[in-house]
């Protein structure tokens, strides 16, 4: 198992779109889905929660998008201490191909394992996360291995 979760992080099927990381991706994702049309934009606490990242993290993504002219920052209109991240037009077609290459990818996975094996691994992910989060690793401290000698 351990090989083929190796395998698969080192696979390069999640290319990103026009140079973006895919941390960048997500973001834009992120704030094109939570963010209704009429609505002035997210918090960086808002997108924090959503992606379950820190603020700082958030931070440099925006920062990061921001030079790209992706995203742009406006205060808000009710209150001037609040920053909030909307998607400029730019970035919006960026979004738009990123929302697109991730379907073609998916809908390509789902043609190759055909749809019960594909369901069945949607439970198995799905599985695997509710155990990563509900058994936290074992503390690793003195752990010997491939015959390495434990010094003291």
């Amino acid at each position: 198992m351990f090989a083929a979760l190796r395998q698969l992080r080192k696979a390069h099927w999640h290319h990103s779109v026009e140079g973006h990381k895919p941390s960048e991706l997500t973001l834009l994702i992120c704030i094109a889905k939570r963010n209704a049309p009429d609505k002035e934009g997210l918090k960086v606490s808002e997108i924090s929660r959503f992606l379950d990242l820190t603020p700082p993290t958030i931070t440099q993504l925006i920062n990061s998008l921001e030079a790209k002219g992706m995203v742009e920052r406006q205060a808000d209109p009710s209150d001037r201490r609040v920053v909030r991240i909307k998607l400029t037009e730019q970035g919006k077609v960026v979004t738009r191909q990123a929302k697109h290459h991730m379907d073609t990818t998916l809908n390509r996975l789902v043609e190759y394992l055909g749809e019960e094996e594909s369901n069945m691994l949607a439970e198995l992910l799905l599985r695997v996360h509710e155990f990563v989060e509900n058994n936290p690793p074992p503390n690793l401290d003195g752990l010997q291995m491939n015959g390495d000698e434990k010094h003291d």
